[in-house]
């Protein structure tokens, strides 16, 4: 029955894809991108706080910072190159810089970031090149934030709907969960109260990132189901539960007990982690079901179709009540 001969408005709503086929094929990425989503994350927020550390004075804190990062942007290229499978590939994404393309971009950031960062490690850990650390120190710092954030715009830049649609929450989370990796690693390599800013840091991103996931799914609509149910859901709140107990435990015994903080060290990682883990897998909910394709596609179009009606309804010259007709501008 067509839908002009009376069809049930259920029926009428449901969408389909053709011969029950998913509209978009699922991403090919394998576990090693979320885990550099995480990794990338530590180094670039390791980098900052390892800089703020320098800068006041804290040189225990600033080491231990810089040899974190200096370890999370060692495994990052190693598990980018394991995904694309020939590291030839990654050495090709540096043959040309393109600001369009995020990927290219992230790219170039995480060499440079590299460089610098190794530089200021062996300056911490060992003296040498004194010179260049002093420009290598900043450097890798400013490219930190990048470092943690441009990932989540590479996934903005897919045609996967969840991550599509939230191209300006995706960069906060990601940023908020370098910071709390870092501040976590921190606080886990000092003795009990002897790394206040890295307790700091740590606690406050643990209170942020919960409030800044919800928002993005709340602002996704109807796409933010895909957060409330199945994998997703469940790496989700294997995240809520990690970071409220290690948060909980840092607050309550983080500046008394070496125990203590290397425990709410590694739950307030294990969150960082599974946050990303959770964004990730809903890409893929995201791609098999098709009302999660076509709905915003539908819902694109008729914003266009209003906005271009709009546009058409402001250029119609206004009309001349003593003559009925459009009057003529002069």
């Amino acid at each position: 029955m067509s839908p002009r001969d009376g069809a049930a408005p259920a029926a009428q709503e449901e969408i389909r894809s053709y011969h029950g086929q998913p509209v978009l094929k699922e991403p090919v990425w394998t576990w090693e991108i979320p885990v550099y989503f995480f990794t990338g994350g530590v180094a670039g927020g390791s980098a900052g706080l390892a800089y703020l550390s320098h800068l006041r004075g804290d040189e225990e804190l600033a080491r231990r910072m810089w040899a974190a990062a200096l370890v999370g942007i060692t495994a990052s290229p190693s598990l980018l190159t394991s995904d694309l499978g020939r590291p030839a590939r990654f050495l090709n994404m540096l043959r040309m810089f393109k600001v369009t393309s995020p990927m290219s971009v992230g790219s170039w950031i995480l060499s440079g970031a590299a460089v610098s960062t190794a530089v200021a490690t062996a300056n911490a850990w060992t003296g040498l090149f004194p010179r260049t650390a002093k420009v290598a120190r900043p450097a890798s710092a400013v490219l930190g934030l990048p470092l943690s954030t441009y990932t989540a715009a590479l996934l903005a830049n897919t045609a996967v709907p969840v991550w599509h649609e939230a191209p300006e929450s995706l960069p906060f989370i990601f940023g908020t969960g370098a910071a709390l990796s870092a501040g976590a690693i921190g606080v886990a390599a000092m003795p009990p109260g002897e790394a206040p800013g890295a307790r700091r840091l740590a606690l406050g991103a643990a209170v942020m990132e919960g409030p800044l996931m919800e928002l993005m799914i709340h602002r996704l609509g109807e796409l933010g189901r895909v957060y409330r149910e199945g994998k997703p859901l469940r790496i989700a709140n294997l995240s809520r539960a990690c970071i409220a107990s290690g948060a909980a435990l840092l607050y309550a015994r983080g500046r008394s007990s070496r125990v203590a903080s290397v425990a709410s060290g590694g739950l307030l990682c294990v969150g960082a982690l599974a946050t990303r883990w959770s964004a990730f897998a809903a890409g893929f909910s995201s791609v098999r079901d098709p009302k999660y394709v076509v709905g915003p596609q539908r819902s694109a179009i008729e914003r266009g179709d209003r906005r271009g009606a709009a546009r058409r309804q402001a250029r119609v010259p206004a009309a001349d009540p003593a003559v009925g007709s459009p009057a003529s501008v002069r």
